[in-house]
């Protein structure tokens, strides 16, 4: 028993020394990871299961909405993003669609790289600049 609790305490260590954009990542990982559990689910014909994952995928999405600060020009393509990724969760959710769910999943581990390479070159302008 001792070592789920030390997963989750390390899970929860993690998450409370993440970076504001590490935590924006944490967030991607985690969508992709419910739409993989979703497509697997569907594949099975486990409905109630596809349809938790989905939920779980459209939460994190509407999260990432809700934090967007609207005073940078970028903010609205996410917000175009994420209100289109929604919708096609509801889409996916509502006929248990395989391909939806697949498309999301596409555009998600896109963005989630891009974030990435941002990530990655924002760390180095700290050593650019000194």
């Amino acid at each position: 028993m001792a070592l789920p609790n030390a997963y989750a305490q390390y899970n929860n260590n993690k998450v409370m020394t993440a970076s504001p954009a590490e935590l924006t990542l944490m967030l991607y990982e985690g969508a992709i990871k419910f739409c993989n559990v979703a497509e697997k689910a569907i594949e099975e014909n486990d409905v109630q299961k596809a349809h938790t994952n989905i939920i779980k995928a459209q939460r994190i999405i509407d999260y990432l909405r809700q934090t967007l600060d609207m005073k940078y020009p970028v903010a609205q393509d996410f917000e175009n993003i994420y209100s289109y990724l929604g919708t096609r969760l509801v889409q996916a959710n509502l006929k248990k669609d395989i391909d939806i769910v697949k498309e999301v999943n596409e555009h998600l581990h896109s963005v989630r790289d891009t974030w990435k390479e941002v990530m990655k070159i924002n760390s180095g302008k700290g050593s650019e600049d000194e």
